[in-house]
């Protein structure tokens, strides 16, 4: 037998074969468009660590809208977010197709469009009623912003002033915004943000271990390949319910079992899942693990390093005699941890990681 092409996908934002633990999401999602302008979750935001499936999702509420004929605008946010949502909005992008667009734009530069900060919010809800005007009946506009906690002040108040015109004369759009946890505690707490405390706030959070058993096995015996239950089980509690390491480590294994050449040709075995799983970790950290210890400072990492040793929340009082400083000391990089959301508060006197297999990235490092 010829191994069929690997199905698992650990490449950020490309849809799995099997979207797992968010059908909620995608359920409300739907009915926020089929019920009409003033329906809550065509304003949601989607909060969750890297690695937990923002993009993924964004793609998915994407799909879902195009199923029903409407218009899918995604931007990822960066410096000129609301500029390029207003040439790509626009009914001819890059040129003004309606004369009520005309007096907000200010230049014209090498094919791309400037803009006042003053007029972006006006200039961007012109633009979207324009574009809903050229569509035909039944038909709307979603916009989708990825890594919003990285869009500018001036951007967000802008998107958000304009979406709230939008959605308060129940025009047909939507509006789903995506970022790491840090953003309901920046963006939102912005007095001129106070619109979007309104909407519907979606945290990913781990996959149930049940859910990922029968994801991980639908996977791979539709595509031919048979597993056994040990393996199986095996798989499934090196994901932690992580839908990184989900993806990563069927993928890892199912590479190992195709590049075999001894034993059957079309069973994952539980060493190939036992190899899978250990380069997986390996990708895992260099992916997701490294950039986080990368751009903290050594005190910083020195808190995570001692909270590292347990394997369960951190009592704080015992990370501050590890770090042998007093407790007034640690907690100034606690803090600051838990406003970068890499550790959370979970209960009084406890921390433990927020972001998954962080610890097991640290104790590796001292290794």
């Amino acid at each position: 037998m010829v191994f069929p092409a690997n199905p698992f996908k650990p490449t950020a934002g490309v849809m799995p074969p099997v979207l797992i633990g968010r059908e909620s999401i995608s359920a409300d999602f739907s009915e926020g468009l089929d019920d009409g302008p003033g329906a809550p979750d065509r304003l949601m935001l989607i909060t969750g660590p890297r690695g937990s499936g923002n993009t993924v999702m964004l793609t998915e509420l994407g799909l879902i809208a195009k199923k029903r004929h409407w218009i899918v605008i995604d931007e990822t946010a960066s410096a000129g977010l609301c500029d390029r949502l207003i040439a790509r909005i626009a009914p001819q992008a890059g040129r003004v197709a309606d004369a009520t667009l005309k007096p907000a734009f200010m230049g014209l530069s090498l094919g791309e469009l400037t803009f006042t900060p003053a007029m972006r919010p006006s200039t961007l809800r012109d633009a979207i009623a324009a574009r809903l005007n050229s569509l035909g009946k039944g038909k709307g506009l979603l916009v989708t912003i990825d890594e919003t906690q990285d869009a500018s002040l001036e951007d967000m108040t802008a998107i958000a002033t304009a979406a709230q015109h939008m959605l308060r004369e129940n025009a047909e759009v939507a509006f789903v915004f995506a970022g790491l946890p840090s953003l309901t505690s920046d963006l939102l707490n912005a007095k001129v943000l106070t619109f979007l405390r309104r909407a519907s706030i979606k945290e990913l959070g781990d996959v149930s271990l049940v859910d990922v058993r029968l994801a991980l096995a639908r996977t791979i015996r539709h595509a031919g390949v048979s597993i056994d239950d040990p393996a199986l089980d095996a798989a499934t509690k090196a994901t932690g319910g992580y839908p990184y390491m989900i993806q990563l480590a069927g993928y890892h294994m199912w590479r190992q079992a195709r590049r075999r050449t001894e034993g059957p040709a079309d069973t994952i075995t539980i060493d190939d899942v036992r190899s899978g799983v250990e380069q997986a970790r390996a990708r895992l950290g260099e992916g997701v693990c490294a950039p986080v210890v990368k751009r903290l400072s050594d005190r910083s990492v020195d808190y995570l390093r001692a909270m590292a040793q347990d394997d369960g929340p951190s009592v704080t009082s015992e990370v501050a005699k590890r770090m042998h400083e007093s407790m007034d000391y640690a907690n100034i990089y606690r803090q600051r941890l838990l406003d970068e959301h890499i550790i959370a508060a979970v209960s009084r006197g406890k921390v433990d990681f927020a972001i998954p297999f962080l610890r097991e990235y640290l104790r590796s490092m001292g290794e």
